[in-house]
């Protein structure tokens, strides 16, 4: 195969084995995703000391749950004596301790190591450096955030940063008060896709005319190509005879107390590296959170966010609902039709990128620097 010079309106894309090589994927398990803040669950999903939910980060299982004295606590998933997985089960409530299945060792919801069979007979035994192995977490928008590293970076700078360099400034996104709001629906995706061919579909919009006809009736702009991420600040703008962020474009649920009157009849997009996207409308949120298992496969957790009253009074969600859910099925649909060109002849040395595409470039650069990384 041969190429030709791309003509200065376009810019090169990775080639295609960064979608398909198994050694790539390891390189950003490793230098990516657990090197990074990775966010994990929802808090409010663990609402009581004891309940537990585990989480593949890069190539690690990790356990969150609520301890005792009411904070969140991230560990591997594994137990210090033999190495069996601790907590085989996604999800699920202890009432107050952790115990491996394997030989019944026994960690409190702190961490440390409470009791062994015959563990009294080891009196030379320190529980507290055979407890869990701990791993940092922060809590943001009301979700847990972790990162495996040694020396997690800024969390300030890499996460809130990135909401602020796409915002403008980091209370835009506060003012949605999205760690206030109620689970509405979350629907999980199992996308047989690489998760980077996501991101780059997320961050774009110069398929939403061909593939996103119901997201199009409700951003208009939307169908000249130009994702509201291509904008510093800048939110797409409702068209004027919508009512609301709906698949028909009928009304949808009061403005959240706190958004801005210029951030009204607006939707915005945020993409916070590795692994998270997050749309702000002015009644609810959506939060997405991917989970890469291999280089061709992405589990996506999809949280639909409104206002307490509007989920405690059974209001019917399903026209909010369905416009995203239909955005989604769409675009990983077509991620999917994607994947397997990655291993063609004709993607040896990628595509490229048309104007409108060109901060997925600054996306590609992030990577490569990340992976080069020892």
């Amino acid at each position: 195969m041969t190429t030709t010079p791309a003509p200065s309106s376009l810019i090169a894309t990775l080639p295609g084995r960064y979608y398909t090589d198994p050694e790539i994927f390891r390189q950003e398990q490793e230098r990516v995703f657990e090197a990074l803040w990775c966010c994990a669950v929802r808090a409010a999903d663990l609402d009581r000391p004891g309940a537990f939910r585990t989480v593949t980060v890069g190539r690690e299982s990790v356990l969150i749950t609520r301890s005792r004295t009411g904070e969140l606590r991230a560990f591997l998933n594994v137990c210090r004596h033999r190495g069996a997985r601790l907590c085989t089960e996604e999800s699920g409530q202890v009432r107050r301790a952790l115990q491996c299945p394997y030989h019944a060792w026994t960690y409190g919801l702190d961490g440390r190591l409470i009791a062994a069979p015959n563990l009294v007979k080891m009196p030379d035994v320190d529980r507290a450096a055979y407890g869990l192995v701990n791993v940092a977490l922060r809590e943001w928008l009301g979700y847990a955030w972790v990162c495996l590293a040694d020396e997690p970076p800024s969390f300030k700078e890499t996460v809130i940063g990135a909401a602020a360099e796409r915002l403008g400034d980091p209370a835009s996104i506060e003012r949605y008060g999205t760690e206030d709001l109620a689970l509405g629906k979350r629907l999980t995706y199992d996308v047989r896709a690489n998760w980077k061919l996501i991101v780059e579909n997320f961050m774009e919009c110069y398929h939403c005319a061909t593939i996103h006809p119901e997201l199009t009736d409700v951003l208009p702009e939307f169908a000249d190509g130009f994702a509201a991420q291509y904008y510093v600040g800048h939110g797409a703008a409702f068209g004027d005879e919508v009512g609301g962020f709906t698949v028909d474009g009928s009304a949808g649920f009061g403005r959240l107390p706190a958004v801005s009157e210029d951030q009204d009849r607006r939707y915005y997009a945020v993409t916070v590296k590795p692994t998270v996207f997050v749309n702000l409308v002015p009644d609810h949120v959506i939060l997405h959170r991917m989970f890469p298992l291999a280089e061709d496969r992405t589990v996506v957790e999809c949280d639909w966010l409104y206002a307490p009253d509007v989920v405690a009074s059974g209001a019917d969600l399903s026209k909010s609902v369905e416009l995203f859910h239909r955005v989604n099925a769409q675009d990983f649909a077509a991620c999917e039709r994607t994947q397997p060109a990655m291993a063609s002849r004709a993607y040896r040395a990628g595509g490229v990128l048309v104007p409108t595409e060109h901060h997925i470039g600054l996306f590609h650069e992030w990577l490569t620097k990340r992976l080069a990384t020892e």
